[in-house]
């Protein structure tokens, strides 16, 4: 036979002790665990008898733990409190999955198409985290984030590419309905430009310094306020495909730009499957990727 790793006491031993310590009272513990005083007190003295060492002193109306007790006591509250928390989480959330994405891509890729995937997986309950801080699998309880970044990758972790960057020049067909598209870059920067906290501008517009216009500190609100005709932003096209598509916005210029790093699906590497998920993570590659329509 395998010997235990675990030199622990029997479960039921520790509950008794761990309720009569803190209710200092062997009654006050069978009421709360639903028992006898006298099991409670055999199961006391069967851990006492296991450890060595006494763990309570008896007084004629109640108890009062040894300094061994008392500081044992501690450690094995703190143990059952991890285990009620680890317990709960795993009620709370049987089917839950978390996904962390950036503003931008929650608002413009993700929520449009959340009806689609709880058809898809009505077994699932999806949790959407929007933040553009990195986030820790661990620390955050995050299964899956979607990021823009660049290889390589951690060995830990799984990726997968969802697009790169296109950026396109957009506007409200409202701001430039008097205007002959495309436009050239040189009548592009006369027009009013809504910057983000990217700002690639300069860089699009080939202009050295800053630029002029109205900024925003994130994408979406550029991108917002091009659909309201008060500015051209610059886009990834995977965000304003759907717009351009029914016509809320128009690209304004030809000229487009490339511009790395691109977005990339990410989990943490498992050997053991997690049906959930996988299942979130193959419907994220199938339908968000390349912008299925």
């Amino acid at each position: 036979m395998t010997p235990s790793r675990r030199k622990l006491p029997p479960l039921n031993a520790l509950r008794a002790f761990e309720v009569s310590g803190r209710r200092q009272s062997f009654r006050a513990a069978a009421e709360e665990l639903g028992v006898t005083q006298g099991a409670v007190a055999q199961q006391v003295r069967a851990l006492e008898e296991h450890l060595g060492q006494a763990l309570f002193q008896r007084l004629p109306r109640g108890l009062a733990l040894t300094p061994q007790g008392a500081s044992y006591l501690t450690d094995v509250t703190r143990a059952f409190d991890t285990l009620g928390d680890a317990t709960g989480r795993l009620l709370e959330r049987p089917d839950t999955v978390t996904i962390s994405v950036t503003p931008t891509f929650a608002a413009k890729l993700l929520i449009p198409r959340l009806a689609e995937l709880n058809a898809a997986l009505p077994g699932v309950e999806l949790r959407t985290v929007a933040t553009e801080a990195l986030s820790d699998f661990e620390r955050d309880q995050v299964d899956i984030a979607v990021r823009l970044t660049r290889p390589p990758f951690p060995s830990g972790l799984d990726a997968e590419l969802l697009f790169h960057q296109e950026l396109v020049a957009v506007a409200s067909p409202y701001l430039v309905k008097e205007l002959s598209l495309p436009l050239s870059i040189e009548r592009l920067r006369e027009l009013p430009l809504l910057h983000d906290a990217h700002d690639h501008w300069p860089m699009f517009l080939r202009a050295d310094g800053k630029l002029p216009g109205a900024v925003f500190n994130q994408t979406t609100l550029a991108q917002d306020a091009a659909l309201a005709g008060q500015g051209v932003a610059l886009a990834c096209r995977e965000f304003v495909a759907g717009d351009l598509k029914a016509g809320r916005l128009v690209q304004v210029a030809d000229e487009t730009m490339v511009k790395e790093p691109s977005y990339f699906l990410v989990r943490k590497r498992s050997s053991l499957p997690q049906a959930s998920r996988d299942a979130v993570w193959d419907w994220c590659v199938a339908r968000l990727s390349r912008r299925v329509d």
